[in-house]
């Protein structure tokens, strides 16, 4: 740590972000004062470290921290000038920082360093929000807190809410913090321990006021009850790619899915239309969430049918609602319409839809909208929640500075906001296929009939927020729907299925017994069947298109000996890959395949029995056979499960969108397999 104040303030940040009762995810800021040498000059220089832009406090480190000049922040005052022309002062923050400066302050700095105390926090806990949009905030927060916290106004973050939050502490010696209109609170203290301390005080009093004086159900009668677990997943499994086409209109999205008991108690209440029409308030929860969400108001357990048509027609009539929004409020000046989709669906029964650009960030804007849920309640139980004002909330919706910090975004990957299902993910040439899909940017489902395996892919890739694993048979038709739901409900649908999984057995004709041959054929030909055919109904009703790609096999042309019902399953699967590319291209569906050969390295199938018997065949060692076949090729190299995973990307990464029915080869040059 370059400063012991530094490290006072990381842990007092960590053990405050680490409690969802004190903020949300990148909610809020802290900050602390204190004196360094100047490399420069060798006298002190006061300096002010604060949480920058976009950082999260239950994970901060000393590189998310920025670091400016006590004395220049604080001259800024002087140069100040006004609120209507306030958002220049973030640039001259630039001017402030020490060195390097380390992270990009946010637009909460000055309220860091206007404030007369060492030690600041900035907090969106949701009791405090509670209190921030009660209708009745500023008597109680009089009532609740007498002189100790004060109320301020609601006001757009930055420096003129700075200037204003300075004069309540200056001018109020006895208090320790404050209530901000619509938005949050503030507390300070000498040292890290006081500050945190009074962040707690005021979160903690506030809830108890809540709970001891807040009327029972604020919400209204419970008019839908939540369906069963097993119904509900299953009524969500189905409405979830619907919901992820149509709020993919404007830009595809990925999906989270949450039936949690707050959740699901709010969208079967009396009143959850009305409240939810208001909208969200802190700035923090509707830039996640949007202004308001879009409610389905079917009957949870209403037909399919009838629940698909309404939905449609409520989208469309949100996306009509949100461009009048925008209409209402653009100024010449205002950034271009980022899209009129909603970012979350609130469905009776069922439970809580939340998407955005990747899963963490759906997951994220679902983390909000509970906290939206619990601020409403806590409002209504004491009084009536009142938000900010629409204007306000599309001032900072479309914030020039909120679009600055957009535009610092990394270009996304590729494969970003796709979801593959990858079938025998769990070794060798599938775990290849998963791990190159994910570094390519898709969220990967690992399917196996290993379940151990499928975890130790997923895990190896990351979080549940980028893999997943499944235990899938790929020949029974109900554990393939089950691993398609599972898919769905992980990430709201499916854009990218690699049928994988397979096996081999080498005999020759008069050895080969039925049951060798109903093997091969029930997991190749008939389980790819079974995966396409699930998958294709989750495509289909996305409506976003889609690839389908089959991991065939060099044999699908190549007759080669003692390999019947090796050879017969993947020229089924070779076949399949031509119809399902006829079928399905109304769709805007490609089904292509990768034909490799010779993958002994790093092969399951090898790896269990197959490397021997072909080994045996040819009369070379099986340690050698690898390069057996890479000297059989034109190109005398070997074949390796990542080049298999290269010609699935190239299939898939945007590239060849034209391109359908088509198979690869990947056998580094078999000439009695090239295709005629």
């Amino acid at each position: 740590m370059s400063h012991p104040a530094v490290s006072e303030l990381l842990g007092r940040s960590n053990r405050l972000g680490a409690d969802p009762r004190n903020t949300n995810y990148a909610g809020g800021n802290t900050s602390a004062k204190g004196a360094e040498t100047d490399p420069v000059t060798g006298t002190p220089v006061d300096l002010v470290w604060v949480k920058g832009s976009g950082g999260d406090l239950g994970t901060l480190t000393e590189p998310g921290l920025a670091v400016l000049r006590l004395d220049r922040l604080r001259a800024l005052a002087g140069v100040y000038p006004g609120i209507e022309r306030e958002d220049e002062m973030v640039a001259a923050f630039d001017y402030c920082l020490h060195g390097r400066g380390g992270a990009v302050p946010s637009i909460d700095t000055a309220m860091h360093g206007l404030v007369e105390a060492p030690h600041v926090d900035h907090l969106h806990p949701d009791a405090g929000i509670a209190l921030a949009t009660a209708a009745d905030g500023p008597a109680l927060t009089k009532e609740i807190f007498g002189d100790r916290v004060l109320w301020v106004p609601w006001r757009r973050p930055g420096f003129q809410l700075g200037l204003d939050i300075a004069a309540v502490q200056r001018e109020n010696p006895r208090a320790i913090g404050v209530i901000l209109g619509g938005h949050g609170i503030t507390a300070w203290g000498a040292t890290s321990e006081e500050c945190e301390a009074r962040s707690r005080e005021i979160i903690e009093t506030a809830a108890a006021y809540l709970a001891g004086h807040g009327r029972a159900e604020p919400f209204g009668a419970l008019v839908h009850a939540p369906l069963a677990e097993r119904a509900r997943r299953e009524r969500a499994a189905v409405l979830f790619p619907i919901v992820r086409g149509l709020v993919s209109t404007d830009r595809p999205q990925v999906g989270h899915y949450t039936d949690s008991d707050v959740v699901l108690d709010f969208v079967g209440r009396e009143r959850m239309p009305a409240l939810a029409a208001l909208g969200t308030s802190c700035p923090d929860h509707f830039l996640r969430t949007k202004v308001k969400p879009l409610v389905l108001d079917t009957a949870p357990d209403a037909p399919l049918e009838q629940v698909e048509a309404r939905l449609r027609e409520l989208h469309a009539a949100y996306r009509d609602d949100y461009r009048a929004y925008y209409e209402r409020h653009a100024t010449a000046d205002s950034p271009a319409m980022r899209g009129a989709d909603p970012a979350i669906v609130l469905v009776p029964g069922v439970g809580m839809f939340s998407v955005g650009a990747d899963k963490q960030t759906a997951r994220v804007a679902g983390e909000f909208y509970v906290n939206a849920i619990n601020v409403m309640h806590g409002a209504e139980s004491v009084s009536t929640y009142a938000p900010i004002d629409e204007s306000e909330k599309f001032r900072i919706e479309y914030w020039a500075l909120e679009e600055a910090k957009l535009r610092r975004k990394p270009k996304p990957k590729p494969l970003a906001t796709r979801i593959a299902l990858v079938t025998g993910g769990g070794s060798g040439i599938g775990r290849a296929i998963a791990l190159r899909l994910a570094a390519e940017g898709a969220c990967v489902v690992v399917a196996d009939r290993d379940a151990g395996s499928a975890a130790a892919v997923a895990a190896e890739i990351g979080g549940p927020d980028v893999a997943v694993a499944v235990a899938a048979d790929v020949t029974s038709e109900a554990a393939v729907a089950e691993a398609v739901a599972r898919a769905t409900l992980a990430f709201g649908g499916i854009d990218l299925v690699v049928n994988n999984a397979g096996l081999s057995v080498s005999k020759p004709l008069l050895e080969t017994t039925e049951a060798d041959w109903d093997l091969q054929h029930d997991v190749m030909a008939k389980g790819s069947f079974l995966v396409s055919r699930a998958a294709a109904r989750v495509l289909i009703a996305q409506g976003m298109g889609g690839d389908i790609v089959y991991i065939s096999s060099k044999n699908s042309l190549f007759a080669g000996p003692d390999n019947v019902a090796y050879g017969a399953a993947k020229a089924d699967q070779a076949h399949q890959v031509r119809l399902l590319a006829a079928e399905l291209g109304g769709h805007g569906i490609r089904v292509n395949g990768v034909n490799p050969d010779g993958v002994v390295r790093g092969s399951g199938i090898f790896a269990g029995g197959w490397g021997a018997q072909r080994a045996a065949v040819y009369g070379v060692p099986e340690e050698k056979l690898g390069e057996f076949y890479a000297q059989r090729t034109l190109l005398k190299r070997e074949v390796l499960p990542e080049h298999v995973a290269n010609a699935v990307f190239v299939l898939t990464g945007g590239e060849l969108s034209h391109t359908t029915g088509l198979h690869v080869p990947v056998d580094a040059g078999v000439a009695a397999a090239f295709l005629r």
